[in-house]
């Protein structure tokens, strides 16, 4: 099982072929090897090549590393699988290539020159080419030498080293633990406050903004779930929390909306034979119409059209909300910066609750969280002494406020609902105001522009009333 990652640099290329041909990881340079260079030789004889044909800027060459499973593969079998891999899928590009040995799991890097030597054509990677090439020739060779290929079924999603390590050896990653933790919430929570509450007796500390974020204690990084999943953004959740997570999931209905997916053009069929006369006969009679193609979208239409969008949502708000004048734009804004600030004051009127029991809100997360980890403890295992304190601490803190439990559950979950309720219209007041601003700078270019279209029709009006 190989993992394979293209890397281009525009750095200089005897500090990149010093790093591949280092001695103290590849055994004194046994385990090397070179493709159209010669030992020694390797820097200039690819700034030549960059010369003679004139392409010695940009990127100056490309560093691909394959790192194989631990104990799957020999040092000299790697070294083969590269070279295989460089001379099918590098042919006339200047290579260098070294295994490295100085970690647990045996990893090649192959560096070549960015200009092939024979053609002088300049190499480039994209996600395409590296999928249908890269990838997949490296898991042909690897089925070849009877080496297990990585997530087969599923090319086009890309984890990282760590992530595919420990999948590799059947341990649970942090994400996969988050996206079980998040669909085991979301089936047990009442509303979105009762879901953050429950991922906080989890053990997640919960970021609130654009995106969700979630992380777990002892992490260094919120992890984002919902940049893969719209099902884990906070819209996706709220929708699974009303509706029925195994329907979203089965994919009878969307957590959110989505995008149409794009569809490369295909050209329609060219017809012969009978069906071909048949068409011409049918066109001779006016039956059918010769089909018309769209335009090519060049950047200036596109620009074009997502301006059009815009003054489309544009005018669809003027009409929704009757505004027709500059004193009912300035009246809307106004009444929307009054609910802004009314909703900015309840929010940290709340806030400030939350701060207040905070204390208490976080012992109760601890207790929840941290109660696998005291029956460990009674159990004798080692290494729980510091989160069986805390839980003791936590235990204590809610047994000395006097309140019930069950009690102090519910106003966290209010609370937590309330402040997410209030954060979604005051995203919602903010698209508002910012939408008025946007209309109030747009008009005046609108008027600008529509009276130099009127001179112009006006000017064309006149020149044929004067020819006739």
């Amino acid at each position: 099982m190989a993992v394979t990652k293209i890397l281009a640099r525009k750095g200089r290329l005897d500090v990149g072929i010093r790093y591949v041909l280092n001695g103290d990881k590849t055994q004194e340079e046994i385990l090397t090897a070179r493709l159209n260079c010669d030992p020694g030789r390797e820097v200039r004889q690819m700034l030549e090549t960059k010369r003679d044909y004139g392409k010695e800027d940009g990127v100056q060459y490309y560093h691909m590393i394959q790192s194989f499973r631990p104990g799957e593969i020999t040092p000299e079998l790697a070294l083969e699988i590269a070279k295989e891999f460089a001379s099918e899928h590098l042919p006339g590009y200047q290579t260098v290539i070294g295994v490295h040995v100085d970690k647990e799991h045996i990893h090649a890097h192959i560096l070549f020159n960015s200009v092939n030597a024979d053609t002088g054509e300049k190499y480039h990677s994209n996600a395409q080419s590296y999928y249908r090439q890269i990838r997949a020739i490296s898991d042909r060779l690897c089925r070849e030498h009877g080496l297990s290929v990585i997530m087969q079924g599923e090319p086009s999603k890309a984890v990282s080293y760590m992530e595919w390590l420990r999948r590799s050896k059947r341990q649970a990653t942090f994400r996969n633990m988050l996206e079980a933790d998040l669909r085991e919430a979301i089936q047990d929570a009442n509303d979105l406050g009762h879901f953050f509450l429950l991922m906080e007796h989890k053990g997640y500390e919960i970021k609130h903004g654009a995106r969700l974020g979630f992380r777990l204690r002892g992490q260094d990084r919120f992890m984002i779930p919902g940049r893969k999943d719209p099902m884990f953004t906070e819209e996706g959740i709220r929708a699974a929390i009303l509706g029925n997570l195994s329907a979203i999931e089965a994919g009878r209905r969307p957590a959110v909306p989505n995008r149409t997916a794009y569809r490369p053009y295909t050209p329609h069929p060219k017809y012969k034979g009978f069906l071909a006369l048949y068409v011409h006969y049918l066109y001779l009679l006016g039956k059918i119409g010769q089909r018309q193609y769209p335009p090519r979208v060049t950047p200036q239409l596109r620009q074009e059209v997502m301006k059009a969008e815009r003054y489309r949502a544009q005018f669809a708000f003027l009409r929704e909300n009757n505004i027709t004048s500059p004193d009912n734009m300035t009246a809307f804004l106004a009444r929307t910066e009054e609910t802004l600030a009314s909703l900015t004051k309840q929010r940290t009127i709340l806030n400030v609750r939350k701060k207040k029991r905070q204390k208490l809100y976080t012992a109760l997360a601890d207790a929840e969280a941290l109660a696998p980890a005291r029956e460990l403890y009674e159990e004798g295992v080692s290494g729980m002494e510091t989160e069986f304190s805390q839980y003791l601490e936590a235990v204590s803190i809610l047994e000395e406020c006097g309140i019930p439990r069950e009690q102090l559950i519910s106003e966290k979950a209010q609370v937590y609902q309330q402040l997410a309720e209030l954060n979604r219209q005051i995203r919602q007041e903010r698209k508002k105001q910012a939408l008025c601003r946007e209309i109030l700078d747009r008009i005046p270019q609108i008027e600008t522009e529509l009276q130099k279209t009127e001179a112009r029709e006006k000017e064309v009006r006149s020149d044929e009333h004067r020819r006739r």
